[in-house]
């Protein structure tokens, strides 16, 4: 009986290591899936810990203000202040919930002098004026205090926007607008304010908490790369049993396993082409075949 010899042909070796490289191709993408669902519960920690947490006075984060250490975002912080509606902008393009939207910035005036921006919350698209909000609810004047969270500021993007509106919330550009200085290290959104506008944006959702279904991805990939050594050991295997069923043909008929068999599927244990010796008699096998092949089976 034969052995697994046939492994180190070069034919089986090419086999090898296509399962190889398939199988290392898995493993970086269930990597892949890992590290992103690392980054995402990294961040579902942060949110838990910070969203709900007892509001921080300014002068314990003013430096974040300049730039943000990423584990503060979402801190609840405590303002006090005066807003500046002169100034404030319209966000395009916001959707929530799936639908199309505008957000609402205004800058806050300390009383510690510095000028924060606000994120008031929510808008839908207006139906007087193509472009534009209907209503846009204007803040308290005088003095406020606003309890809010700390966001990142975002990179400034590739279109325009008409007057009283800005494309993204990038502080940078947002500050090139106005006459005095504001900080562009951070923004907040609006939680509550005190004393509160009569009518306000609509509030913004808590952020979601949900690990979504990358470490399924990673598994499956994992998976795919272990079957791709089990498809080539079964393979392997069936080659064998093949070898084996040759070589016992060859032996009980007496002819050399070339003469026995053409070149046939290493996955099929059947051969494909079987000579008999000139002047040997039919076996009642062969005979039934040649009964169903006339008969078009």
């Amino acid at each position: 009986m034969k052995t697994y010899r046939f492994l180190f042909s070069s034919k089986w070796a090419g086999y090898f290591v296509l399962a190889l490289v398939f199988a290392i191709a898995c493993v970086a993408l269930g990597n892949w899936q890992m590290n992103r669902r690392n980054e995402v519960v990294a961040n579902i920690a942060k949110i838990t810990a910070n969203y709900s947490a007892t509001p921080v006075d300014y002068a314990a984060v003013a430096t974040d203000f300049d730039q943000l250490n990423p584990a503060k975002e979402w801190t609840q912080v405590t303002l006090k202040g005066s807003y500046v509606t002169a100034d404030q902008r319209v966000v395009r393009n916001r959707p929530l919930n799936g639908s199309p939207g505008y957000e609402v910035l205004v800058p806050l005036k300390l009383e510690t002098g510095d000028t924060v921006i606000v994120d008031r919350g929510w808008l839908p698209i207006g139906n007087k004026e193509a472009g534009y909000p209907d209503v846009v609810p204007q803040p308290v004047s005088g003095t406020v205090t606003v309890v809010a969270r700390i966001r990142p500021p975002e990179p400034q993007v590739d279109r325009g926007a008409p007057a009283g509106q800005i494309a993204s919330i990038d502080l940078a550009a947002y500050a090139k607008e106005l006459s005095y200085p504001i900080k562009t290290g951070a923004y907040v959104q609006l939680a509550s304010e005190s004393p509160a506008a009569s009518s306000n944006p609509v509030g913004f959702p808590a952020p979601s908490i949900d690990e979504g279904s990358h470490l399924s991805y990673a598994l499956q990939w994992i998976c795919f790369g272990v079957l791709a050594f089990v498809g080539f050991g079964y393979a392997a295997r069936l080659q064998r049993r093949n070898d084996e069923f040759d070589a016992q043909e060859a032996a009980e008929s007496g002819v050399p396993v070339e003469e026995l068999y053409g070149r046939g599927s290493a996955f099929h244990p059947r051969p494909v082409k079987k000579v008999r010796k000139p002047g040997a008699r039919a076996t009642a096998e062969e005979e039934e075949d040649a009964l169903l092949d006339s008969q078009g089976y």
